[in-house]
């Protein structure tokens, strides 16, 4: 199972003038694959980070998409949770719930949010043991290339330092093969306790956005995109190792976020 390494896959980038038209058609990319794992599979399986990442999918709870997409076939999962209540401000449930499941007719039993009752060590198995039941009855997909969960879609926003999910820079986290899911208790921006999906399983998935806002995440984006020497050290910026085995890899910039970017690099929307 291998989370990283060999040559750097090259990415679709999107580059939009403003946020709003960068949600625009970050609604139209999800609807179109939860359209296509619908005709598919007869289910849509999605994954979501915290942050901005959140409203910008906001669009997807107007028309036309309120009505258009089969919403009873989505199931959500997250793919990093703070170790925190389910109605505290800091939790990416809460965001989700406040922002978007509240606003769609998704099952409730279609959502499967992290455990907040128990150890964050304990969370993390429990989420990985509930992913590996879905996996056997292939409500999620399983990888073609390892044993990993195939998500339809994963969604992540990326960090200033180049974090995804809640894998940070030089993390031993960032070394994990065999788990599906792990913890950290020793996050470097609060709160510590953090559960996270592993870059296999991100690696894994069919369909992986990248999503980033605004000029602090421009030098990343930049070093997680561009080709870089021999001696660069993918740890230091865990976006760059985000590399999908079989699936697609889809960044969505504003213009701010793509600044520095090499303009022959990517196309623009």
């Amino acid at each position: 199972m291998s989370a990283c390494g060999g040559p750097k896959i090259k990415s679709e980038l999107r580059v939009f003038e403003s946020a709003d038209e960068l949600a625009t058609d970050l609604a139209e990319y999800i609807s179109q694959l939860s359209e296509n794992s619908v005709k598919e599979r007869g289910c849509f399986t999605i994954a979501l980070s915290g942050g901005s990442l959140i409203s910008l999918m906001g669009k997807l709870c107007e028309a036309p998409y309120d009505k258009t997409v089969d919403w009873t076939k989505w199931f959500v999962f997250w793919a990093d949770e703070r170790a925190v209540a389910k109605n505290h401000i800091d939790s990416n449930y809460k965001l989700t719930k406040d922002l978007f499941l509240s606003k769609v007719p998704i099952l409730n039993s279609h959502v499967f949010s992290i455990n907040d009752n128990v150890t964050v060590g304990d969370a993390a198995a429990e989420y990985e043991f509930a992913i590996r039941q879905l996996v056997k009855i292939r409500t999620v997909g399983v990888s073609e290339s390892n044993d990993c969960p195939k998500f339809d879609l994963i969604l992540l926003g990326m960090g200033p330092d180049g974090h995804v999910a809640s894998l940070f820079p030089h993390h031993p986290a960032l070394e994990l093969k065999e788990e599906w899911v792990t913890y950290i208790t020793d996050s470097p921006k609060p709160p510590p306790e953090r559960i996270t999906f592993t870059l296999p399983v991100i690696n894994s998935a069919s369909n992986v956005a990248m999503v980033a806002v605004g000029e602090e995440k421009a030098t990343a984006v930049h070093l997680a995109t561009a080709g870089t020497g021999e001696n660069f050290d993918a740890s230091s910026l865990p976006a760059r190792m985000v590399q999908p085995t079989d699936g697609k890899l889809v960044w969505f910039l504003d213009s701010t976020a793509a600044s520095v970017l090499d303009v022959s690099n990517g196309s623009s929307g």
